[in-house]
């Protein structure tokens, strides 16, 4: 596998760090997950719940290793700093100083292991004057500029209904990981290095052309529902049978097929929507004219025929509609997995899919220190008599 011989120590908890570590752990890295000894990460008990642990604690923490230290501790503080010596990466998402005040910071572990990479994610940064401020994801969507953005122009803003901030932000940190890892790598000191992964600058990345936009001609790109500013035809239409097609029609040669499948040919041709900034300009005219075709069919009529002619479009799928879909089974994006109660559930599929050294879905979450055993006594050499004292103490 890509990642095969690249050891993680993952310190975060709930979306960002873990997000990232399970992309790590999907690609042959060996990622050893610490939680805390009673509670464990929070996501084991956010939304749907089966058994012991919630169903997104299953998924996100998949092919991990769990173990337990209290990080508050001065012994648990030690055993981190003893893993630190052996892996390759350490993987955190703590508000900035958290980590200092425990005597693991980025200096101190670079102490013991020149070679480590250091991939913090947090809300505002590493540096700057918000650097300390709590973040989560949802406020990063909003101090980034997405929520501005989403919604309707007569209504509030909203969110998407997934943490988009924090996942955003843990691919930036995997990205950010294996340049580091190649860096590191081809270095003749093999030192490491830190990144710095901001949930707010992950999400302010995506803004596409937006902050020119504004500096050269002082526009502020509004809400504007379902459409794609300055983009056309690019919209959401209504169908006979009340469901909905997205359709992207908005490259001259593909806005010339839907016309004519409309029968309207003499749109296809009209000097006005030849270019995108011409059907841009009479947005509102095209979009009607869109919805009073599809108006007239059902939804799987409208893509039969927008499919024969190659225009880009699609129905609005809920997660049922995913779980039942053909092309959804055929890319293995619907995996099976077996519960620790012994049912089988689907499980998403892993991303991206690799010719050579695809990555896979070896185990489920684990449960809380289910590894404990094997990472303290064979990676740091710890006897059963030092594992029973920690426990006891509550340091394990």
């Amino acid at each position: 596998m890509p990642l095969e011989g690249i050891r993680i120590l993952e310190l975060g908890n709930l979306v960002a760090a873990p997000f990232a570590g399970k992309i790590f752990a999907e690609f042959g890295a060996e990622v050893i997950k610490v939680e805390e000894p009673k509670k464990g990460d929070p996501l084991r008990n956010w939304r749907v719940m089966h058994g012991d642990n919630s169903v997104w604690w299953y998924i996100q923490s998949r092919n991990k290793k769990s173990i337990t230290i209290n990080l508050r501790d001065e012994q648990g503080q030690k055993i981190v700093k003893k893993l630190a010596g052996e892996v390759d990466v350490v993987l955190e998402n703590f508000r900035p100083g958290t980590l200092e005040k425990w005597g693991l910071g980025y200096e101190d572990l670079t102490a013991i292991n020149p070679s480590l990479i250091m991939t913090r994610i947090s809300g505002y940064g590493q540096t700057g004057p918000f650097k300390e401020k709590a973040g989560f994801g949802s406020v990063a969507e909003a101090f980034g500029g997405l929520r501005y953005l989403t919604g309707y122009p007569d209504r509030p803003p909203v969110r998407a209904g997934i943490a988009i901030g924090d996942m955003v932000a843990g691919l930036y940190a995997v990205i950010g990981t294996i340049m580091a890892l190649r860096a590191r790598d081809q270095s003749p000191d093999k030192k490491g290095q830190l990144i710095d992964v901001a949930l707010y600058e992950a999400i302010f990345s995506l803004l596409e052309g937006i902050l020119p936009e504004y500096d050269l001609k002082s526009l502020v790109r509004e809400r504007t529902g379902s459409t794609l500013p300055g983009i056309a035809p690019s919209n959401t239409y209504e169908c006979a049978d009340g469901k909905y097609v997205v359709i992207g029609a908005n490259g001259d040669s593909i806005f010339k097929r839907l016309m004519n499948i409309m029968g309207r040919e003499d749109l296809a041709n009209d000097p006005r929507f030849v270019t995108n900034q011409g059907r841009a300009d009479n947005v509102e005219l095209i979009d009607g004219l869109i919805e009073e075709w599809t108006k007239q069919r059902p939804l799987e009529e409208a893509l039969q025929s927008l499919d024969d002619a190659a225009v880009p479009a699609g129905p609005i799928y809920s997660i049922k509609d995913i779980a039942e879909d053909v092309h959804y089974k055929a890319r293995n994006m619907l995996e099976p997995i077996e519960l620790p109660t012994g049912e089988t559930v689907l499980a998403p599929g892993v991303v991206p899919k690799l010719s050579e050294t695809p990555g896979s879905l070896k185990w489920i979450g684990p449960s809380l220190g289910e590894h404990n055993v094997e990472i303290f006594e064979k990676l740091i050499q710890m006897d059963q008599e030092q594992l029973t004292k920690l426990k006891q103490l509550g340091v394990i």
